[in-house]
């Protein structure tokens, strides 16, 4: 029997097929252009490639690929302790409480009661009370220097987010450098500092925006810590990234990519390079209401995107989280999600394996330089409190909102079972009401950059008017 090895077409064999498929229209019709106005090509080889790329995950979370964390909400500490234990002898390694239990330490400590804080890490998301739900995990964790904390104080996305705060953004951002550097002694290995651009993505934003908004946080962190007595070295060390996915799994996981390139760069300017950690959750603009079986589906394209594009930590969202707060079945969905893509789908077991295709490695560094442009405007602007107090950060973000609500109104983007394929009687979810929001004008206010439900509004129809 002979073996006869297949040729390898050029660039110009595949021009030639292409253009007689094409029939009357031209090449260039199948290059499009994202919402950052980045060309997405139909074909990528060596001749119009970028170089490539290595991007992989440094950490390895006790054995785990990455750290499989589960967002748990409630102003109740009982029902909250139940479901922390519940979630971690299930297969989470780590938590992130949210809601009023993060007021006082008493109430922290009921949540978290039988959670062993030198094995589990329990991170917090407390938007402008984030110094003092630091104190309180910090009262919680009963001076352990092993316990495995994650204060994440973010004030610029929870400042811009509600439109203002009590005090000015610049207060807050001195007072979550202070608590960090109250609490490095005790506390040596905490995650003090969440650099996050979520807030950016979830109200309509494009990912270079995201990222710069990202890495113009940071510069505000390291700063405020610096004032504190921190160093760069320190301040990083103890800083983590949060970056959120959606079902464009491609462009997520090459997001995750490009944000730990753009650290390395960014660290080496401050002569105190660092390993980017890496928080990636769901996007929260994606999930439909009135019918939210179908998120399922674009929860674990996110966990994927998270996964292979090397993220340390991922955390999903019940699918019926746009509904109300998620039951007992959604959370385990959740959780479980995350352990199929880890134990049955092996997604970890290969480092950076996106590395090597032409078309990631080029939309990787495409992302990356957007990005760095976004947050060299900022800084032109004076860095990310001037721009937040001017609006400009929020114009541009408003801008975008604006162009991807109206490429789904067009048809030119579609989301399965809201715009496309949409089930006329879909199964009602088990919900509880969410906690009222506060609806307090901020003695001190700016342009908010409020969230998008875009699924919701897409749902309803709003989203065409």
């Amino acid at each position: 029997m002979s073996h006869s090895s297949f040729t390898t077409p050029s660039p110009a064999d595949w021009r030639t097929l292409a253009e007689a498929a094409l029939k009357d229209r031209g090449l260039e019709t199948l290059v499009h252009l994202d919402a950052d106005g980045l060309d997405i090509r139909p074909l990528y080889a060596a001749a119009n490639g970028r170089e490539a790329v290595r991007a992989a995950r440094a950490t390895d979370a006790d054995g785990r690929a990455w750290d499989l964390r589960v967002l748990l909400e409630g102003d109740e500490a009982v029902a909250l302790n139940a479901q922390a234990l519940a979630q971690l002898e299930g297969g989470a390694a780590s938590l992130v409480i949210k809601g009023a239990v993060t007021e006082d330490s008493d109430t922290l400590a009921q949540a978290l009661a039988g959670v062993q804080l030198e094995l589990a890490e329990v991170a917090l998301d407390a938007g402008l009370d984030g110094a003092t739900a630091a104190d309180a995990l910090a009262v919680a964790a009963k001076g352990s220097p092993r316990a495995k904390l994650a204060f994440h104080m973010d004030p610029a996305s929870a400042f811009v987010a509600r439109g203002g705060g009590a005090r000015p953004l610049a207060d807050y951002l001195e007072l979550a450098g202070n608590t960090a550097a109250r609490h490095a002694e005790a506390y040596p290995d905490a995650r003090a500092f969440m650099a996050s651009g979520r807030v950016v993505h979830e109200a309509g934003g494009t990912a270079a925006q995201e990222l710069g908004f990202l890495l113009a946080s940071a510069v505000a962190l390291t700063e405020a810590a610096g004032r504190a007595g921190l160093s760069p070295e320190q301040t990083f060390r103890r800083m983590v990234l949060g970056v959120s996915l959606d079902q464009s799994y491609f462009d997520g996981l090459a997001k995750v990519r490009a944000l730990r390139l753009m650290w390395r760069t960014f660290t080496r300017a401050w002569d105190a390079e660092a390993e980017a950690v890496i928080e990636a959750r769901s996007s929260r603009r994606m999930l439909a209401a009135r019918d939210a079986w179908p998120n399922l589906l674009r929860l674990t394209a996110a966990g994927f995107a998270g996964a292979v594009g090397g993220a340390d930590v991922i955390v999903l969202d019940a699918f019926s989280r746009a509904a109300g707060l998620p039951d007992a079945f959604a959370l385990r969905q959740a959780r479980n999600t995350q352990l199929i893509l880890m134990e049955e789908a092996h997604l970890g077991r290969v480092d950076d394996p996106a590395a090597g295709s032409w078309f990631l490695d080029t939309r990787t560094r495409d992302l990356a330089e957007a990005g760095w442009a976004a947050f060299q405007q900022i800084e032109r602007e004076g860095g990310l409190v001037a721009s937040i107090e001017g609006g400009g950060i929020q114009r541009r973000v408003a801008e975008a909102a604006e162009a991807l609500t109206a490429r789904y109104a067009r048809g030119d983007a579609q989301l399965i079972g809201v715009t496309r394929y949409v089930d006329e009687d879909p199964r009602p979810v088990e919900v509880s009401p969410l906690p009222e929001p506060d609806t307090g004008t901020p003695e001190h206010t700016c342009a908010a950059m409020a969230p998008l439900p875009l699924a919701v509004r897409l749902e309803t129809g709003e989203a065409a008017r």
